[in-house]
């Protein structure tokens, strides 16, 4: 009942008082970040000639709250919740500057606030609007089953918390190609207000590549971090994969099937050449033959 009668003598004073000498100017949009001090700027302005201005009450009030937060009256800090304060800790009834000061800022902080100040001149309220945001943790990846390789597919799981307002999870491949049309993203929000992402890419057994990037976008789309998980290509000590027995890796074949082709060349090139030479070797020989035949009838 105390801080019902505070609000309508405030009212019907400032309904009475108000001759147009004092504006509250307050900046129309402030940042605040979760778990940091958030400051709601509002300042007094008068009238040109108009000095020597003090003021009798100031109030601080949230929108969809009913209590106020700060209440200054006659002198005396009356209200004052937890948290909340003026933004100069000396203020007093001849300063100007009434903008508020947010300890500990919560997601519950975020919206529409509103300044009401009466002075001896003349009173005015004002509205202002925080925004509150939370960077989300680096993403982690990790691998269902546990070991995965380009052969036998799997599931990443990439994760990133305590952000806010709600964010977005996008996988990208090796060659930034963007998979997150084939990933399925889960969001929660946490008691605090806070969100945690968690996001879900199938791989495919044998079409799978080499690294995958998890990022982490808040709500107005720029990165916030990023993570990469390298799948390996399922080779063992002995250089045998994975896979079914007998079958190399997609790797192995790229680089052996082309060695093959060269080698099939080469060998094919030797016996065309062995051929000519074994074939030139037989045709000297015959002439050699000939010519002591015909050497030795000539000698008889």
């Amino acid at each position: 009942m105390a801080s019902i009668g505070i609000f309508i003598f405030i009212v019907i004073h400032m309904t009475a008082g108000n001759a147009g000498f004092v504006n509250v100017h307050c900046k129309t949009e402030n940042m605040g970040q979760y778990g940091q001090q958030s400051l709601l700027e509002c300042a007094v302005k008068t009238s040109e000639g108009v000095t020597d201005v003090v003021i009798r009450t100031v109030s601080w009030k949230k929108e969809g709250v009913d209590d106020p937060l700060l209440v200054f009256h006659n002198g005396k800090l009356i209200k004052k919740q937890p948290g909340y304060s003026f933004a100069e800790p000396s203020w007093n009834n001849r300063n100007m500057n009434v903008s508020l000061h947010i300890t500990d800022t919560a997601v519950d902080d975020q919206g529409v606030f509103t300044c009401m100040v009466m002075t001896d001149r003349g009173g005015e309220t004002s509205e202002t609007t925080l925004k509150v945001t939370a960077k989300y943790s680096k993403p982690t990846i990790i691998s269902e089953p546990e070991k995965i390789s380009q052969s036998t597919g799997g599931t990443l799981v990439c994760n990133s918390v305590g952000g806010y307002p709600k964010g977005q999870i996008r996988w990208f491949g090796e060659l930034n190609e963007d998979w997150t049309g084939s990933s399925d993203m889960e969001v929660k929000e946490t008691k605090s207000g806070l969100f945690e992402l968690s996001s879900k890419l199938t791989l495919l057994r044998g079409s799978t590549y080499s690294k995958y990037t998890c990022a982490v976008f808040n709500t107005s789309g720029g990165k916030e971090d990023e993570a990469t998980f390298e799948v390996p290509d399922g080779q063992d000590a002995s250089g045998h994969s994975g896979k079914e027995p007998g079958k190399p890796s997609a790797q192995i074949t790229k680089v052996v099937a082309p060695l093959v082709v060269i080698g099939s060349l080469i060998v094919g090139l030797l016996v065309v050449m062995v051929f000519v030479y074994v074939r030139q070797s037989r045709r000297d020989h015959q002439e050699v033959c000939t010519f002591e035949s015909d050497a030795e009838k000539g000698g008889h």
